[in-house]
């Protein structure tokens, strides 16, 4: 049997005592003397009606003894009560807790029928989208055009040596038309003539032709061209030696075997008017890039000697030895190549100050 109590003390029913009514209890529990109750209160549970016991019978009453005066019936405890009825909610608090209950089952139906849907449409619109694909070419993604190579990214060609720059030099590389132009809009050197050789002494002669012969030069590329001016003649080109190193060790020969007149650059002679390129004293400017030698040799056109500050004479060099044949053929050369390592940069340009006199 379960009981509810609403007091701050516990409940204790004794034993029944004869002829008591077992259906509801009434009586206080005498002062306890064990341990402190409980303080917190026994859980209410549902409970089935109780099953009243008969009362004992009574001892056999005497025939000459008053029956027994009726006991009287105590009243209920202030503090409490206890049935053996199940204990039920109010109507108001069960008709909210199953009206929550009702819009909270609504609320995950509604809420899965919505996701539901979301997970449709999402699946026909990529379905759908799919099939467009599908039949309509035009909507098929291109493929990505082919970024054009920047300059760093060329391939260049290493003519630091024969082994790597085995082809050899032609007049139509070094020098492709009938005028070299240096710079836009600039007049232009017209080219009088132009030759190939195998044999590098046809350039050259005394101990200049024989350093280069030692050294392996084996090709000179040369023309003779006429300056914008028509002041000055001049014959430039490039020789072929084995790598760069040998072409450094010609390069830092050349001065001494020049300034003690042991040999001279020969001009390439182009017509009658051009007797001077080997004849009147020439100022010669030369310069290394790989295993080529790049000169220029330049006379005044009415033979008279050239002047060591002729500022005419060091634009011709210019021109010639850095910007067409170094900046321009070899760099061509050096960027049209299969080859992937870069070259190094050309040295300074060396120049001859003394006078020579051309054969």
């Amino acid at each position: 049997m379960v009981y509810r109590y609403e007091s701050d003390e516990d409940a204790f029913e004794g034993h029944p005592g004869p002829g008591s009514d077992l259906s509801v209890a009434w009586n206080r529990p005498p002062a306890r003397t064990g341990p402190a109750p409980s303080r917190f209160p026994t859980p209410s549970l549902p409970r089935t009606s109780r099953i009243a016991l008969p009362a004992a019978a009574p001892p056999p009453a005497s025939a000459f003894a008053p029956p027994p005066p009726a006991a009287p019936r105590p009243a209920p405890p202030a503090g409490g009560y206890a049935t053996t009825q199940p204990l039920h909610l109010p109507r108001s608090r069960r008709a909210r807790d199953t009206g929550r209950h009702r819009a909270r089952l609504w609320q995950v139906v509604f809420g899965g029928a919505a996701v539901l849907a979301l997970f449709a449409l999402c699946g026909l619109g990529g379905a759908a989208l799919l099939a467009n694909r599908a039949t309509d070419p035009q909507v098929a993604p291109s493929p990505p055009a082919a970024a054009a190579p920047s300059p760093s990214q060329t391939e260049r060609q290493d003519i630091d040596s024969r082994d790597t720059d085995s082809a050899p030099l032609t007049v139509k590389e070094v020098f492709p038309g009938r005028q070299v132009t240096v710079g836009d809009g600039a007049d232009p050197y017209e080219v009088l003539k132009t030759q190939s050789s195998g044999s590098c002494a046809v350039a050259a002669s005394g101990e200049v032709a024989d350093l280069l012969a030692t050294l392996g030069c084996n090709q000179v590329v040369r023309a003779s061209l006429r300056s914008p001016d028509g002041d000055h003649l001049l014959t430039a080109g490039l020789f072929n030696l084995t790598d760069k190193a040998t072409a450094q060790r010609v390069r830092d020969r050349l001065r001494q075997l020049l300034d003690e007149r042991e040999g001279r650059f020969r001009g390439l002679p182009a017509g009658d008017d051009t007797e001077a390129l080997t004849e009147a004293p020439a100022r010669v400017g030369w310069q290394v890039r790989g295993h080529y030698l790049a000169y220029c040799l330049v006379v005044r056109a009415d033979g008279e000697p050239v002047k060591a500050a002729d500022p005419a004479v060091r634009e011709i060099l210019f021109d010639l030895i850095e910007t067409h044949l170094t900046k321009g053929v070899l760099e061509r050369r050096a960027t049209g190549g299969s080859a992937g390592q870069p070259t190094t940069t050309p040295s300074g340009s060396d120049e001859d100050d003394s006078d020579s006199e051309n054969d």
